[in-house]
C-alpha cells in the first residue's frame, strides 16, 4: 500500500480510537475501554485530580470517581499524531464540562466546572487494531473546581 495512504488510514483509526475512549467514558460503558487500552497500559490522571496506574486499576477506579457526577462530556479535538510504523504518539485537546452535585438541588442539577487538558498518548498497533498503551493528562486550566473536590478524588 502507498505510504501516504497508510498514514491517512492510521490517522483516521487513531482519531476513532480517541473518540471511542470519550464515548465509553461519557456513556459510563467502562467495559468498552477494553477495546481502547492495552491490558498493561499506563494511565496518569493526576494532573486533573485523579490517580495513576495500570489499566486494570484505573478501570476499577473510574466508576467510583465519575459516579459522583450527574453529567459530563469529553469534547476532543486538535488531534496531532506522529506515526512511526506500528507505534505512534499523540496530543489531543479535551474540553470537559462536569456537573457538580449540590445537596440542595434536585437530581441532575448542580454547578458545572470546566476542565481544559491535553491527552499525551502513546499508541501501539495490535492484531485487533490501534490501542492506547500510555495516556497522561496535561493540565491547561480549570474553572469552578472546588479545592475539596481535588482532595476527595485523590483519596478514591
Amino acid at each position: 500500500m502507498n505510504a501516504a495512504l497508510q498514514q491517512l488510514i492510521d490517522r483516521s483509526e487513531l482519531e476513532q480510537l480517541v473518540l471511542r475512549y470519550a464515548y465509553a467514558i461519557d456513556e459510563r460503558a467502562f467495559e468498552r475501554l477494553d477495546t481502547v487500552f492495552t491490558a498493561d497500559a499506563y494511565i496518569d490522571y493526576r494532573a486533573m485530580g485523579g490517580i495513576d496506574g495500570r489499566y486494570p486499576q484505573i478501570r476499577d477506579w473510574l466508576p467510583q470517581a465519575l459516579g459522583v457526577f450527574p453529567g459530563y462530556m469529553h469534547f476532543n479535538g486538535n488531534f496531532l499524531f506522529e506515526i512511526d510504523g506500528d507505534t505512534a504518539s499523540g496530543k489531543i485537546a479535551c474540553f470537559n464540562p462536569m456537573v457538580l452535585p449540590k445537596a440542595d438541588c434536585t437530581a441532575g442539577e448542580g454547578e458545572t466546572m470546566f476542565l481544559g487538558l491535553w491527552y499525551l498518548d502513546r499508541y501501539v498497533r495490535t492484531s485487533a487494531g490501534w490501542r492506547i498503551s500510555e495516556r497522561r493528562e496535561k493540565r491547561s486550566y480549570d474553572f469552578n473546581m472546588p479545592a475539596a473536590f481535588k482532595q476527595a478524588m485523590q483519596k478514591l
